[in-house]
């Protein structure tokens, strides 16, 4: 879970009820709207929408929603000016969160963040201090069998691209680059027709923490809390389950 970002869980969830798909949805209309408004609405040149979108493709979100999103970006469609901002605190078991909120009431996001990590025992704090932001690419790892691909060539070719890292981590390959990178890396893989599940820019975590099996529960209750909030748009953390 260190340096997690929650939209690399999306695809593994089998069912989400209306109102959590709703939920959702406000969230990645909330990064493509964000992301037009700063970048413009090309998708070709806007490396932001296009990622937003995948996103949006993923959580199999209606086609028009996401050009209502684009609109609302652009100005065609009237709607309150979307903020992002950074909430930065320390969690349950004295864990480390970041957390990104894309809002139309900043006030209300505020209250509403300082009193989740109330309500769990945490307390808003500076831990930014503690985490690196880079480029994370996760895909499975079936799949370089099944287009049979050389591992230790597709490797090198994404070292020499821009991976600082790379790791299995169960079914997984994740990759890590530079915030400059992660472009070019995720479009050596989808040359080679690799189905990515995530492409995102990540806070990582320098040190991580290990909690107990105990203690797994606090830390789920907070997350859930953090996901159930429609301003949250994503967060991270220094911890490793």
């Amino acid at each position: 879970m260190s340096g997690h970002s929650k939209w690399s869980t999306i695809k593994r969830a089998k069912a989400v009820n209306d109102a959590k798909k709703g939920a959702i949805f406000t969230k990645i209309s909330n990064l493509i709207t964000m992301a037009v408004k700063e970048k413009g609405s090309d998708i070709d040149s806007n490396f932001t929408l296009r990622m937003a979108i995948d996103k949006a493709k993923v959580a199999n979100m209606p086609k028009d929603n996401i050009e209502r999103a684009i609109k609302r970006g652009t100005g065609e469609l009237a709607g309150d000016q979307i903020e992002e901002l950074y909430y930065e605190g320390i969690g349950p078991v004295n864990s480390q969160f970041i957390v990104k909120c894309l809002t139309d009431n900043k006030n209300r996001s505020a209250s509403s963040i300082r009193h989740i990590f109330s309500k769990y025992g945490g307390a808003l704090s500076s831990v930014m201090w503690n985490f690196d932001k880079r480029g994370v690419i996760s895909f499975k790892k079936a799949q370089i069998k099944d287009l049979d691909i050389d591992k230790e060539v597709l490797e090198l070719e994404l070292i020499d691209t821009g991976a600082e890292d790379i790791k299995i981590e169960d079914e997984d390959y994740v990759i890590y680059t530079q915030v400059s990178d992660l472009q070019t890396v995720k479009e050596v893989l989808e040359n080679k027709n690799i189905n990515i599940e995530s492409a995102d820019l990540n806070y990582i975590a320098k040190e991580e923490q290990v909690i107990s099996e105990t203690d797994r529960d606090k830390v789920e209750n907070f997350v859930n809390a953090l996901e159930d909030d429609e301003d949250v748009s994503d967060y991270y953390t220094n911890l490793k389950l």
